[in-house]
């Protein structure tokens, strides 16, 4: 093999879209005083871009640098489901269609629901607020330490503080994809060290609809931890007809198959 100049190389690599003339990349130029014509322009660039070092070393200063930046996927799969538990690869292919479907419509009227105001009782939490958005999810008595038994309101209405508010579109539609990864990582620490509940599975299935494609890493890896923590919480349900089955099938069905992490798919019943 013949050997290429480096310079010929980036031309190969790069070709010129502009015919210019050689010039004396050793001349120097006032930078204060504007180009006077476009061959002017285009001989200045010529001659920063051959000032320029070929490798640059970036000075980075680790105490800037945020905790937990590494991300760590893990390869093994989700808990087989318990006989008859499993569903239908038709169940799963309708699923998946809706879903996308959903998503879909997210898009469409992002730019709408955005625009609506919010109510006066709805402060969003700040990103990097995890307790915050907990609270605001789930609601403060479902996170409180040892809270059981039913909801119960001395007031009139609905107290969302307590509850959690539901993932309005006027709510999710404010969030960000990095608010979105941040918040599906809130709740999946949460999940991994309690049980499955309906106000949790609302907002993982909203956070999954906003969550855009290709994905990054950290959202990959999220998503996977979601799936099989679902997987351990499907083995601990005594029945298969408990209400938290379909909905944990769902969201194992979701990350499988829509965000295409096969070997985590359950196998059809």
């Amino acid at each position: 093999m013949a050997w290429i100049p480096a310079e010929s190389a980036v031309e190969e690599l790069m070709p010129r879209l502009l015919p210019v003339e050689p010039c004396d990349l050793t001349e120097s130029f006032d930078p204060s005083v504007p180009p006077s014509t476009p061959q002017e322009y285009l001989r200045r660039v010529q001659i920063e871009a051959a000032q320029c070092p070929d490798v640059v070393v970036a000075q980075i200063d680790p105490k800037k640098l945020k905790r937990k930046q590494s991300v760590n996927v893990s390869l093994s799969g989700c808990q087989p489901a318990p006989e008859g538990y499993s569903p239908t690869l038709q169940w799963q292919q309708q699923q998946v269609a809706q879903f996308s479907s959903i998503r879909q419509s997210v898009i469409r009227h992002r730019s709408h629901w955005k625009s609506k105001q919010l109510d006066s009782n709805v402060t969003m939490p700040k990103s990097e607020d995890e307790e915050g958005w907990k609270k605001f999810c789930l609601g403060e008595r479902l996170c409180a330490e040892g809270a059981v038994g039913p909801a119960t309101s001395e007031g009139p209405g609905i107290d969302y503080v307590q509850i959690g508010f539901p993932p309005l579109l006027s709510i999710v539609s404010r969030m960000n994809q990095a608010t979105v990864t941040s918040v599906l990582e809130y709740l999946s620490n949460w999940f991994g060290e309690r049980d499955f509940t309906p106000e949790l599975g609302r907002w993982l299935y909203a956070l999954l609809a906003c969550l855009e494609k290709p994905l990054l890493p950290e959202a990959h890896s999220l998503i996977r931890q979601l799936a099989r923590r679902c997987s351990e919480v499907r083995l601990l349900v005594d029945s298969k007809d408990d209400e938290r089955v379909p909905a944990l099938n769902l969201l194992i069905c979701l990350v499988s198959r829509y965000f295409d992490q096969r070997d985590l798919a359950d196998e059809p019943s």
